[in-house]
């Protein structure tokens, strides 16, 4: 049997880290099975195919975050009644959550799938890489049906304490996804179509992995004929607390393509470097990641459980792990910035790209910590079930994203005590931590005014 455990007791931090540990191990393995896609396209396949794959990234953060929203609602519910003891509506949630995931990713697919062209030239994606990006957007949207299927159980095990199993699968898939990159781009020659068929595959099988082994691990999972019947309650509590995130993620992905729009001007080494970035930036979120939805695991658990003041120490320990991070992570971006941006691309081709892209770390380091308090205060109004913040979330980052780009990259410089300092294309990187800065500020707003309080699903 799986192990699930109960955050109503015991040692907060231990929790959080225990929980945290495995889901940031998790993150990580992931993340670089992505970082190795972009380091075979941009070494194998040429900068150009790097780019298409980059520009890509925030619509395809789009589609995933319109299902994995839902599937984070769901996970919400649960561990809310998992932890008020309420084992027979944990199994019934299991239940009604395969429709809610099952048509939300019916519907994106068919988005990505037929869409993807008019959203790239929105997105004024360069005509020198429209081609591969189309190919790379459609193939990796047939995989949404995996992503939500493998997002759903995911998020279920971990409402119920087990961060542990499906770090499993995604190591799992991870090996698969770039034994099949090699094996695709190097041997057989497929460039960007075969990394996108890569991704597909091993989302596949982490998907149908974690679904048999929580089948046969976990007892909520088996489910009688009765159990398996749409509950409209529950059908209507995913949406409730699914919908807000789905929104509030698929409104930061809007920014983000607006901003990719702003990039896609500057030409394909400014694309290169900002591609580049966000993978790194990716991976340096994924601590905050991690201990965000160790968080609100937490934080759903105990307001089941009614303990209020349990849920703000939960908040408080969380508050102090992401400032040692950010600490920590700060020299890293200024002394080793140009070697962590030489791994994808070759340096000595690229001078460019290289320059640009060591100095955007720097620049985003600065703002880490505020990246930190966006994730920590929204993973307790989360797990609280005050998801409806998340909406006024979405648009904080929205208006900053689209404000400062707008601005901020047509100011060819800015003079300041009689120093004159280049604006243009920095103004990207700049955009991106003033965006993190003011948001940070919205949540903490927000838990400070203490309505997450009285927004538990469970009355009690």
């Amino acid at each position: 049997m799986a192990k699930l455990t109960d955050m109503t007791t015991g040692s907060i931090s231990k929790h959080l880290l225990a929980f945290a540990a495995p889901l940031l191990l998790g993150n990580i393995v992931q993340q670089f099975y992505n970082m190795v896609d972009s380091i075979i396209v941009g070494n194998y396949v040429g900068q150009n195919a790097l780019a298409a794959v980059g520009t890509c990234g925030s619509m395809g953060f789009l589609f995933f975050s319109l299902s994995s929203g839902l599937a984070i609602g769901i996970g919400i519910i649960v561990s809310q009644y998992f932890g008020a003891k309420d084992y027979q509506n944990v199994r019934t949630t299991i239940g009604s959550s395969l429709y809610v995931l099952s048509i939300s990713a019916f519907i994106v697919t068919l988005i990505g799938v037929f869409l993807s062209p008019a959203l790239l030239k929105l997105l004024q994606c360069p005509n020198t890489i429209f081609k591969d990006a189309v190919t790379y957007m459609r193939v990796t949207s047939l995989g949404i049906v995996f992503i939500a299927l493998y997002n759903g159980v995911a998020a279920i095990l971990r409402a119920l304490g087990d961060s542990k199993s499906p770090l499993y699968f995604l190591i799992i898939s991870s090996i698969v996804n770039i034994a099949l990159d090699l094996l695709f781009v190097l041997v057989l020659n497929w460039e960007v179509f075969g990394v996108a068929f890569a991704t597909v595959i091993s989302q596949a099988i982490s998907a149908i992995a974690s679904f048999m082994y929580a089948y046969k691990k976990v007892d909520f999972f088996r489910l009688t004929p009765q159990e398996l019947k749409p509950k409209k309650k529950i059908i209507a509590n995913s949406f409730k607390l699914g919908v807000p995130l789905a929104l509030q993620n698929s409104l930061i992905a809007v920014s983000c393509m607006v901003l990719q729009g702003v990039v896609n001007t500057f030409g394909e080494s400014v694309i290169a470097a900002y591609t580049i970035c966000m993978k790194v930036e990716q991976l340096v979120q994924q601590p905050y990641s991690s201990l965000g939805a160790a968080v609100t695991s937490f934080a759903g658990q105990n307001m089941g459980a009614g303990d209020i003041a349990r849920v703000k120490k939960g908040m408080h320990r969380g508050t102090l792990f992401a400032l040692i991070f950010s600490l920590t992570m700060l020299p890293v971006a200024y002394i080793f910035g140009e070697n962590v941006i030489g791994f994808f691309i070759d340096g000595s081709a690229n001078p460019e790209t290289i320059k640009i892209g060591a100095m955007a770390l720097k620049i985003t380091s600065l703002f880490y910590f505020p990246l930190g308090m966006i994730y920590v205060p929204r993973a307790v109004l989360n797990g609280c079930g005050d998801t409806n913040f998340s909406m006024i979330n979405g648009i904080s980052e929205v208006a900053c994203r689209v404000i400062f780009s707008q601005i901020l990259c047509r100011i060819p410089s800015i003079t300041i005590f009689g120093i004159t300092f280049p604006i243009s294309y920095w103004g990207i990187w700049i955009t991106t931590g003033l965006t993190w800065f003011f948001t940070g500020i919205v949540c903490l707003i927000r838990y400070k005014f203490g309505k997450w309080k009285t927004k538990g699903i469970i009355a009690r």
